[in-house]
């Protein structure tokens, strides 16, 4: 097996704006503790990320450290040089990369899946009699955690619980842990929906071997088009067809769930209005009122609506610094970690990206488009002066960075657009961000948020083609996490400088959170 590309940090400047889902790293929390470093003072304008011009003369030398200028803080910030450090050449261990495929996400999807499929198997053998005869409980509870998990609503309050219950005194492993859960419950939404499509597989087939003799003939073909619906659902939200063919995905995925919900609604109705066991029609509210699939249809229902409620078609304002950025001002202030989802149309092609903002009392929130597909390309080539938008907002991975008492943000390209608001709200957190031409590719509004709200003794800002070339990105996390006493490290890269990225600081000891590409 040949050793995978080295550990370049991954600068490409076209970042993925996948922005806020990570792979956990478990380590001995004991690995946070700082080594003292003694050394002399350095002048500021050798720090990156200080006011230094692409041609002044800064002299070669290793990382060093400067003492923050915060009266209440005698933490050390890395000095980078102006020369790009060697990357090591060797390759990640087999059992590093084993236990960072085998992550949460695939941990929840193997325990829900198995569960379901021994009740399955226990229900087909004729030893689980309750499945047998509520086989509509295990769809719809399937298939309504599968909902929640996606739930902009149910997922804020998961956020809030984490962040409030745990920040004053639970130890880094359980935060680490309850960080770990919130990233990764895709992997419940993939196993429990996969799960509730087969139940219904399962129970449309028991309902047509019984035949029209035990039930009527519409029950059994609302329920066979509730199925074909379903599936179909399923099948496009597969991998393979959501990242090669993103609009076949979004409209199967949703126009055709919405339909199977309408189906489903029939489908509960007619089963629960049947007698089979007379023969006959029996059509009462106190029938439908005690049926548990009536019940978790609505719930189902209730939470599908709900967010799509909150869409409103609000103004925006887009600056073109470059031909590869756009940048989406939008009115209002919006907490650190959340990220948005923005559309030309109401029910169409919508995009998430991070919001970067100075607070909730801000007067505007910013959003960073790297120009990749068509529709960011569209920002650019035909600006709007509108956009359709969910005015409640989702959390993202970098929402719990509320909960860690010290940590730093690592960036590429339009990562920059999900990590920012973290380092400008909390003081706490130290930025990374590895790009090329920033400044103009940038433009001005980023570079005055940054050095208007965060110190030069807390960031370091790494412009590829000013400095010449791409730093020994691992070793430069590695020096800020001694000198910052950093807890965590949240990663915003495209999947290499991910990857790369991940598997260092896992082999390092150091807690990581990284971009999660869904299997």
């Amino acid at each position: 097996m040949s050793p995978p590309p080295s550990r370049d940090a991954a600068s490409d400047p076209d970042a993925s704006d996948l922005a806020e889902k990570g792979l956990y790293t478990r380590q001995n929390s004991s690995l946070t503790s700082t080594t003292t470093v003694n050394i002399s003072p350095v002048p500021s304008s050798r720090i990156l990320g200080s006011d230094t011009t692409a041609g002044q003369e800064v002299p070669e030398l290793p990382v060093e450290a400067e003492k923050l200028a915060s009266n209440d803080s005698k933490r050390l910030a890395p000095v980078i040089t102006t020369k790009p450090l060697s990357p090591p050449v060797k390759g990640p261990r087999r059992s590093t990369l084993i236990r960072l495929w085998f992550s949460t996400y695939r941990l929840f999807f193997i325990f829900t899946t198995s569960l379901n499929l021994t009740g399955l198997l226990l229900a087909v053998l004729g030893r689980f009699s309750y499945a047998q005869d509520q086989a509509g409980a295990f769809i719809l509870g399937n298939l309504l955690t599968a909902v929640l998990m996606r739930n902009e609503v149910f997922l804020r309050i998961l956020y809030a619980v984490a962040i409030f219950g745990l920040r004053s005194w639970a130890p880094l492993r359980i935060k680490l842990a309850a960080t770990s859960i919130l990233q990764h419950v895709g992997g419940i939404h993939s196993g429990c929906a996969l799960s509730g499509v087969t139940w219904l597989i399962y129970h449309v087939i028991d309902l047509a071997r019984r035949g029209a003799e035990q039930q009527h003939k519409s029950v059994i073909i609302s329920g066979i088009i509730t199925m074909a619906l379903m599936f179909i659902s399923m099948l496009s939200a597969f991998p393979w067809v959501r990242n090669n063919y993103h609009n076949v995905f979004e409209k199967q995925h949703r126009f055709i769930g919405w339909l199977g919900l309408i189906a489903t609604w029939i489908f509960v109705a007619l089963e629960n209005s049947y007698d089979a066991a007379r023969g006959e029609w029996k059509v009462t509210t106190d029938t439908l009122i005690r049926s548990q699939a009536l019940w978790f249809t609505m719930c189902i229902t209730l939470c599908i609506i709900i967010p799509w409620a909150t869409v409103r078609r609000v103004p925006v304002e887009v600056q073109i610094p470059s031909s590869k950025v756009a940048i989406l001002c939008f009115e209002g202030g919006i907490q650190q970690g959340h990220l948005g989802r923005i559309s030309r149309t109401s029910l169409m092609e919508y995009h998430a990206f991070g919001i970067i903002s100075e607070g909730t009392n801000s007067a505007h929130h910013y959003m960073v488009c790297g120009v990749q597909g068509d529709f960011t390309q569209s920002l650019v080539q035909d600006p709007p002066k509108a956009l359709w938008t969910r005015q409640f907002k989702f959390a993202g991975v970098g929402h719990a960075s509320a909960m860690f008492k010290r940590g730093i943000r690592v960036c590429t390209g339009t990562g920059i657009g999900a990590a920012l608001s973290t380092c400008i709200q909390s003081e706490n957190w130290f930025l990374i961000w590895i790009g090329s031409d920033q400044e103009k590719t940038f433009g001005p509004i980023i570079k005055d948020l940054i050095h208007r709200n965060i110190p030069a003794s807390r960031m370091i800002l790494w412009d590829t083609k000013q400095r010449g070339g791409r730093p020994d990105t691992l070793q430069l996390l590695k020096d800020t996490w001694r000198s910052f006493e950093a807890e965590v490290v949240f990663i915003t890269s495209n999947k290499r400088g991910n990857d790369e990225l991940m598997q260092g600081c896992y082999e390092a000891g150091i807690h990581a959170f990284g971009t999660l590409w869904d299997f």
